[in-house]
């Protein structure tokens, strides 16, 4: 870390009186490990590192990056990125980013133990989860994949402006993808698991929880079309909130590319609703100190009981919206800042999935979605996917069914949240799942 504030005050050392310029530097490091049949069917072990450069003069920004650390190149990169103004058009909003006095929060986030730990043992995480899945039921066919995953992230930025962080995290994961038969049919499921170290990792959770996704399904078969009350599962519902929180980004407000764009202080939702995003929360896998532009992650609360609060902010869009930046810049060394969400939660209920389940009386479990991205329109906040899981009658779960899709939009499956629940889980993006209970949500099936 003392490396990269050094690399990047030396070139903001060399910016010129009449110029803005931001550095952002970051290393990183990454294993990854695939099992498969006992033996290892991949294993990548990458190291990257590079420094991104913003000049902005005269409301015109020039950019240039370089894989390196490498000073005699990161001249010629500075001197690209000014090269670069010149072919800028004028934005009376382009700015590099001033420190706005929010304090940093000390989140300790770096843990030596996976920085410390060898590849072998990585290696023997991800054949432990494959054997763990094998033994536990006859059912499991097969395995398509096994995997460990760890990240070690380090970045610095520095302005001419005043602005002068670090951020470093550590994480990982295991995750475990099955094949469950009976006779000619097959069903998949998946399990994980997520730490900022090894130890933190449960390979048992992760295995048991992918052969019950799989072997539950076994005999699906497509519903009737309906309208029913729908239970999502806390890794579909993160999906949904992750969908939401890129309409409630300030650059798709600006871009007309929101639903929610005129909607500031309006009821958008359940009041029993409440959406923050807050990369100061530690148990977030996606945590983190400082944000793209260097300035201090916070806790946004985005809805509160159903009202639409804030949208997120980098610098650029805070200031052309009138308003700020909420530290929600997002980057890498080879892009200027963007914005986004960074941790999304909503606030838990106090129930269990079976508790909230044991309340509907006709309804569908939804475990698992397919196109559910590429499903939605941001403007209309209509939405169509396809989706498997568990019909529910008389307050229990009963046949599994799949080849059916749900359709609604954003805005109707919001304010239709009749329960939230207490078993929030967080998962290996930008947003925590918990179970919600949905009702009059389309199923079309049979």
């Amino acid at each position: 870390m003392p490396e990269l504030l050094d690399i990047a005050d030396r070139i903001v050392g060399w910016a010129n009186d009449d110029e803005h310029v931001e550095v952002y530097a970051v290393h990183e490091r990454e294993t990854e490990v695939r099992a498969y049949e006992q033996q290892v069917e991949s294993l990548t072990v990458a190291e990257s590192q590079g420094i991104g450069i913003r000049v902005v003069r005269d409301g015109r920004q020039g950019f240039a990056h370089a894989g390196t650390l490498d000073l005699d190149v990161l001249a010629e990169t500075l001197a690209e990125a000014r090269d670069n103004v010149a072919f800028a058009t004028p934005d009376e909003w382009c700015a590099v980013a001033e420190p706005d006095g929010v304090v940093p929060i000390e989140l300790d986030l770096h843990r030596a133990a996976l920085a410390d730990h060898p590849t072998e043992a990585k290696i023997a995480a991800a054949l432990e989860l494959e054997r763990l899945v094998a033994d536990i039921d006859p059912r499991i066919v097969g395995i398509e994949s096994a995997e460990y995953v760890d990240t070690i992230a380090e970045s610095a930025v520095v302005t001419t402006t005043g602005i002068r962080s670090t951020s470093r995290e550590t994480g990982c994961y295991l995750s475990v993808y099955v094949l469950a038969g009976e006779g000619d049919e097959t069903q998949t499921g998946f399990g994980f698991s997520i730490g900022r170290e090894p130890g933190d990792l449960d390979p048992e959770r992760a295995a048991a929880e992918a052969v019950e996704r799989a072997t539950r399904l076994l005999g699906a078969v497509k519903p009737e079309s309906a309208r029913l009350t729908v239970v999502l599962d806390p890794w579909v519902s993160a999906q949904f909130l992750g969908i939401v929180g890129s309409t409630l980004n300030g650059e798709s407000v600006l871009k007309g590319r929101s639903l929610f764009a005129d909607r500031l202080g309006e009821e958008v939702a359940a009041p029993l609703l409440t959406l923050i995003d807050d990369p100061t929360d530690t148990a977030a896998f996606t945590a983190t100190a400082a944000d793209g532009e260097g300035l201090a992650t916070r806790r946004n609360v985005l809805l509160e009981n159903g009202r639409l609060l804030r949208f997120v902010h980098n610098s650029y869009t805070g200031r052309r919206s009138g308003g700020a930046s909420t530290g929600s810049a997002v980057r890498g060394y080879a892009s200027t800042p963007g914005v986004g969400i960074q941790a999304l939660t909503l606030v838990p209920g106090t129930r269990t999935q079976a508790e909230m389940v044991a309340d509907v009386d006709d309804g569908l479990l939804v475990q698992g979605v397919s196109g559910l991205h590429s499903g939605v329109n941001p403007v209309s906040g209509d939405f169509s996917t396809g989706a498997e899981g568990l019909r529910i009658r008389g307050g229990e779960l009963a046949e599994p069914v799949r080849e059916f899709t749900i359709a609604s939009t954003i805005q109707k499956m919001l304010q239709d949240v009749s329960e939230v629940g207490g078993d929030l889980e967080w998962l290996p993006m930008h947003a925590a799942g918990v179970s919600l209970v949905i009702g009059d949500v389309t199923v079309s099936g049979a």
